[in-house]
């Protein structure tokens, strides 16, 4: 590299995801749908590029709109059973296993917490629902 160029860091602020660990087929996600977040907030392209020049620009920009209500305003709107505060969730307790240095996680009664229970198997079902929305969302992205 010649020495008058500059080297130019970039850098992307993923503001959806918390501080820690998170499995790369979910930063991936996070780390493209902030970009069409920056895109839309920062670069203005609404003001900037004429979406009404022809078929492609109309669709690109209507998928581009689209992808950004979901990502800020729907997907954040999800809601899980479990985030129920009626629903009595059970103790995590554990016993000893005799004659070792280990424990066992103790089953809770599933009588007395069926209704976390059920919960629980309606977010399952839930999570898969959007695991599969979050990935078809990715791939239009990616489209456009």
């Amino acid at each position: 590299m010649a020495q008058n160029q500059k080297v130019r860091n970039v850098h992307l602020v993923i503001r959806t995801l918390k501080a820690g660990w998170h499995d790369k087929d979910e930063v991936m996600l996070h780390a493209a749908f902030q970009l069409l977040v920056d895109f839309v907030e920062q670069e203005q392209p609404d003001k900037r590029i004429d979406w009404s020049h022809d078929n492609t620009h109309r669709q690109a920009w209507k998928a581009i709109r689209t992808l950004y209500r979901w990502w800020t305003t729907t997907r954040p709107g999800r809601r899980s059973p479990l985030d129920e505060e009626k629903i009595a969730k059970p103790p995590l307790r554990f016993e000893k296993i005799e004659g070792t240095t280990h424990s066992r996680l103790v089953t809770p009664d599933k009588k007395k917490y069926a209704a976390y229970y059920q919960a629980l198997k309606q977010h399952t079902r839930l999570e898969q629902r959007w695991r599969e929305e979050d990935q078809r969302n990715f791939h239009r992205l990616v489209e456009i």
